[in-house]
This record gives structure tokens, C-alpha cells and sequence, in this order.
């Protein structure tokens, strides 16, 4: 048998989730209710304890009701991971303020839409995050981890002890291709012969 259930959430302690439950108890018998107070939608939905265990109680022909789609997260792309976990589950999910309802035609073009609207967030992030990079390339920045290991002193040490690519990276703590990259480097450093 098919169950309503309620989700509702609030960023911070002062705020209640009071009116979204009497806005929801006035169009729907609720048979299940989980709530996040203090909780910011800032917080991907699957590391929000209430929404982690909704995601787990929802079975097949569930309806999941929230009183706005915002309530499910702040960005885009959080969300559609949500709404698309719940579709997977055979969940329908009413957003009660946008109408938005998985189960009718207008709820899979909403799907559609957020879908796109997530994909143009995540190549704007990309392409900041590229910007990002070229600037701090060209201000000579350098960019990834700080190297900890001395190519010279890991290439010395195999050829010493005559050990295999994983035992000096064992020895070192690092991993194998580190090894080769050290040994490629001291290799590259000698004058050809």
C-alpha cells in the first residue's frame, strides 16, 4: 500500500517547520513525517540525517510531498540528485508551491528543465574553476600538492637495496608511480652518454 510522506526543513534554530506542516496537513493525509530543523539546505540532501532516512523508508508508489522544491536543497544539481533518487525508487514528489508532480506529463518536463538547469551550473563551476586555475598559472602560482619526496634519494635507495617499484614505495610511503616518476626524473637529470 502507497503511503504519503512529508518532508520538512528549516536552515536555522530560530525558524519552525510548523506552518510547512499545516500547509501540507490542509491538502494531504500524512502517514509519515520527517522533519530537519537547524539543518541548511547547503547540506547535500543524502548527509541530512531526516532526509537520509527518508531516502531509505520510501518504497514503490510513495508519494513524497515538500511545500517548496527549495526545501529540498539549495542548488540545483543537489536536488535533481534527490529527485532522480527518489524517480529510481518509483517515489512520485509533489512540490507543493512550483506544482511540480513526477507522476503527471508537466512533472517529467519539470524534471527535464532542472536536469538542464543542473548541467548549465555544473559548466559554470567548471569553467570558474578553470578561469581559477589559468589566473594562478599566470601569476606563477603553483598548482596540486607540494611534492614531499626527493627523486634523487627514492631512485638511490632502489638501485642501493635493488628493490622492486612497491617495495621502495612501500619503504617510502608513496605510491608506485610516484616511484617511476622519480626514477624517470634522475634518469632524464643524467647526461646522455
Amino acid at each position: 500500500m502507497s503511503a504519503v510522506i512529508a518532508y520538512v526543513r528549516v536552515s536555522t534554530d530560530d525558524q519552525t517547520t510548523e506552518n510547512q506542516k499545516r500547509d501540507i496537513e490542509a491538502r494531504y493525509s500524512v502517514s509519515k513525517w520527517f522533519r530537519e530543523e537547524g539543518i541548511s539546505g547547503v547540506i547535500p540532501a543524502a548527509q541530512r540525517p531526516a532526509m537520509a532516512q527518508l531516502l531509505a523508508y520510501v518504497r514503490e508508489g510513495d508519494t513524497v510531498i515538500v511545500t517548496a522544491i527549495d526545501r529540498l536543497g539549495r542548488n540545483t544539481i543537489d536536488v535533481l540528485t534527490t529527485v532522480e533518487t527518489l524517480k529510481a525508487k518509483g517515489v512520485s514528489l509533489v512540490s507543493m508551491r512550483e506544482g511540480f508532480d513526477l507522476a503527471t506529463p508537466a512533472g517529467e518536463f519539470m524534471l527535464t528543465m532542472l536536469a538542464a538547469v543542473a548541467k548549465l551550473e555544473r559548466d559554470n563551476i567548471k569553467a570558474r574553476q578553470m578561469a581559477g586555475i589559468e589566473r594562478a598559472r599566470a601569476e606563477g602560482k603553483n598548482l596540486g600538492r607540494e611534492k614531499v619526496i626527493d627523486d634523487a634519494t627514492v631512485a638511490q635507495w632502489r638501485d642501493d637495496s635493488s628493490a622492486s617499484i612497491k617495495a621502495t614505495a612501500d619503504h617510502f610511503g608513496i605510491s608506485t608511480a610516484s616511484v617511476k616518476r622519480a626514477c624517470q626524473a634522475l634518469r632524464s637529470a643524467l647526461p646522455a652518454r
